[in-house]
Parts: C-alpha cells; structure tokens; sequence
C-alpha cells in the first residue's frame, strides 16, 4: 500500500502550488497523514501533520504561515497548499500515514509513495 503524491512542478519565487496525497486502496481516515520533502543532498526532514480528524495540525517553524495541510477522509485525500514559494523549498515532497510515535519524526510513519518534486526559482 503506497500514498500517491502529485501537484508538483515549478512554481516562480512567492508562487503558490496545491499538491494532493491520495490513497487509493486502502482509507487512511483513522489516522494522522504527514507531508515530507527531501531536497538535493539532505535528509528528508518533516513539514506539516494532520490528525484524523483534523483536530490539530503541525508545521515545521521554515513553513508556518505559508503553508497549510487539510484533508478530505471522504476523497482519502489529504492536501498541502503551498503560498509564498521560496526557492528553499524546492524538494521532492512526500506524504505518509502515521502510525505511532512523534509526528516530526519520519520513522513515525509507513506507506511512503513516490514524491512530488517542487522547484522554487528565484
């Protein structure tokens, strides 16, 4: 089972782009979905969370304010809306299903799908 992110592509500095996380075999409505992004030479490092109930979202402190993560349990979507793109943000973006442990941490969460790759021009 693997979550399928798209929406990438190439976005102007304080452009904007929506990118999607669908699963389409298996719902994910019962738990929280977290979007990651790796950028060329570094790890991948954590951006936003969502509970299932979207009760309570997370941000990374580099995308607070820009960036905003929402979900559709009945699409078994999640989605991050991207504003005011810097050219730091370029990566391969990824989303996953959490399944236990802290939602920063990417061994907290399976079903990784392949990414979505955004690039920011100055």
């Amino acid at each position: 089972v693997q979550l399928q992110a798209s929406g990438g592509g190439l976005a102007q500095a304080g452009g904007s782009l929506r990118l999607s996380c669908v699963n389409s075999r298996r719902t994910f409505s019962n738990n929280a979905v977290g979007w990651f992004r790796q950028a060329p030479g570094k790890d991948r490092e954590f951006v936003a969370t969502i509970q299932w109930n979207a009760a309570n979202t997370y941000y990374a402190d580099s995308v607070k304010g820009r960036y905003t993560i929402s979900r559709d349990n009945a699409k078994n979507t999640v989605y991050l809306q991207m504003i005011n793109l810097e050219p730091e943000d370029t990566a391969v973006y990824y989303c996953a299903v959490h399944v236990a442990g802290s939602y920063y941490s990417s061994k907290s969460y399976r079903y990784w799908g392949r990414g979505t790759l955004v690039t920011v021009s100055s």
